[in-house]
């Protein structure tokens, strides 16, 4: 339906509220986030840029995406209802099937018609007299909410190289984020795939399968591990619904939200042939075992992270023909883990085929995008289709792309121009009454994990000021100190803190983001829910509330 207007207030008054609380995007955070304060009996809308829910299952439809968290583990857990009634057919769920699951989680709890689609927000500015935020789209549509909540993600904003040329393509070009919803066929087709993140990785494998030729533009290797996926059997599934108690409550437990935590053992206290043994056994387990279940020092030991990264290294020269390509494979910039691991499934062999050609672009850089393809130092290529797998602004970048202005006017994109301050990555100090779902700051891992709890924690803070009459709730500005120390102290040590990552806030095609700093808290989710529960514990005397 239709957002109402601003109802019209006498001159000099502040505005009467469209709704209680205005959230900004309908993923798997806003979806969770509205059901909540529904509980509340809360008046909310849901502004969502896109033409449907899910954000980043929405969004991300490029061939291959899928699930790296187990299914099961990834789902909602509030409900044991929805627990029982749905299926997974695969231990790792592609992005059609999770799509299906979040439309099928809107339905089961009649979210869509609190929800406005096409509707991309602008602008939130706080006003102070009304203790509430105006919210402008796009189109120009204002709105006024005494809360505003972000659930914009940390990785959906998408961005495209600082290439000359880009947009003078005339064959077809897609940023993996920004796919057509219509299928798009690669059989015949000459295909470039700038980027080897995570999604080139999925996507790579994926063309290989069709394309008479597909040419992959690398400007630095990434760690990859395979994902060992396969089908859910009945007996499984009837397994899995018995264990959901059990599920949760280890993802409860362990580091990152995984089903995997780090074995308790160093590197080192092993013999070296346990020590092969060991990472064998975890390259041929299914999901992140090897990046998050393996010896506890690998992520802060360079010599331990050398032994992982020497055996990694060895398994693409077994698993790539050509050496020289092999070697064009294996970082040299970093160690195993230190960055995001893609996860693949015949990856490294499908540089074995005679229709995939790697192109290092640290070597021949690409000068400019052609009308007919990409131009690099020593060569023209020539194209039909363009696949841009170059990522996101990173955990901030939706954040600088809405004009956010809190108390006196000042821009949040101002105040974190040197890196975010947050208060446990859900309060910006001076800007009242914005709760953000997956900010800077927080616990990433298994997300979903994590929007569980934030959106609780948001919801019993919001809960416990309508109770006591309160309309107004802002970060401290020493409880946002400590809290900032408290990130960066916990990062101390992480060799991942010391490379150019999106977990650093580094992204070369983003003017102004070449500095690294403590963009994610790098402790334990456990450790932050301890943090954030005292918070609430000790009745929020880190918040100043009003």
């Amino acid at each position: 339906m239709a957002a109402p207007h601003e109802t019209q207030a006498p001159a000099g008054a502040a505005p009467v509220p469209d709704y209680d609380a205005i959230i900004i995007g309908a993923g798997m955070s806003g979806m969770y986030q509205l059901h909540c304060l529904r509980e509340l009996g809360m008046r909310v809308r849901v502004f969502e840029a896109g033409s449907g829910l899910g954000g980043t299952w929405y969004w991300n439809r490029y061939p291959g995406a899928r699930f790296d968290s187990e299914s099961y583990s990834y789902g909602y857990s509030f409900s044991k209802e929805l627990l029982q009634e749905w299926d997974w057919t695969e231990h790792f769920a592609p992005q059609p099937e999770t799509l299906r699951y979040l439309n099928h989680v809107a339905d089961r709890f009649d979210l869509r018609r609190d929800m406005q689609f096409h509707s991309r927000v602008a602008a939130a500015h706080y006003r102070e007299s009304a203790r509430g935020w105006d919210v402008v789209l796009e189109d120009g549509s204002r709105h006024h909410a005494r809360f505003l909540i972000t659930a914009v993600g940390p990785l959906s904003a998408p961005t495209l190289p600082r290439i000359e040329g880009v947009g003078t393509f005339q064959g077809e070009a897609h940023h993996t984020s920004r796919w057509p919803h219509e299928p798009l066929r690669f059989e015949g087709k000459r295909v470039a795939v700038i980027g080897t993140g995570a999604t080139g990785v999925q996507t790579i494998q994926e063309v290989a399968k069709t394309a008479a030729q597909l040419t992959v533009f690398q400007r630095r290797p990434n760690w990859c591990a395979p994902l060992h996926n396969r089908p859910i059997t009945e007996e499984e599934q009837r397994r899995i619904r018995a264990d959901y108690p059990e599920i949760f409550r280890r993802c409860q437990e362990t580091f990152s939200c995984f089903l995997h935590t780090p074995d308790p053992r160093g590197t080192f206290e092993v013999t070296p042939e346990e020590r092969e043994a060991f990472y064998e056994e975890l390259y041929a387990s299914p999901g992140f075992g090897i990046w998050v279940g393996n010896f506890r020092d690998m992520l802060t030991d360079p010599a331990a992270n050398k032994e992982i990264s020497d055996f990694v290294a060895r398994k693409i020269r077994q698993r790539v023909r050509d050496p020289r390509v092999a070697e064009m494979l294996i970082p040299r910039d970093h160690g195993f883990g230190t960055r995001r691991v893609p996860l693949e499934t015949r990856y490294y062999e499908v540089y074995n085929q005679p229709n995939v050609r790697l192109v290092d672009i640290t070597e021949t850089p690409i000068e400019r995008i052609t009308p007919k393809g990409i131009r690099t130092s020593d060569a023209e290529y020539e194209f039909d289709i363009i696949v841009y797998a170059t990522g996101f602004d990173a955990i901030t970048g939706s954040f600088d792309r809405i004009d956010i202005r809190g108390l006196g006017g000042q821009r949040l994109k101002d105040k974190w121009a040197q890196g975010p301050q947050t208060f446990m990555g859900i309060l910006a100090e001076g800007f009242p009454n914005m709760f953000m779902l997956m900010g800077p700051h927080t616990a990433l891992g298994n997300i979903p994990r994590s929007i569980e709890y934030n959106v609780e924690w948001v919801t019993d803070l919001i809960r416990t000021m309508r109770e006591r009459n309160l309309t107004r709730a802002d970060a401290r500005p020493e409880a946002v100190a400590a809290w900032t120390d408290h990130v960066k102290a916990v990062g101390e040590g992480l060799l991942s803190n010391e490379v150019n990552s999106w977990f650093t806030g580094v992204n070369t095609n983003v003017e102004g983001k070449q500095t690294r700093i403590i963009a994610r808290y790098s402790g334990s989710a456990p450790a932050y829910r301890a943090w954030c529960d005292e918070v609430a514990l000790k009745e929020y005397r880190e918040l100043a509330l009003a």
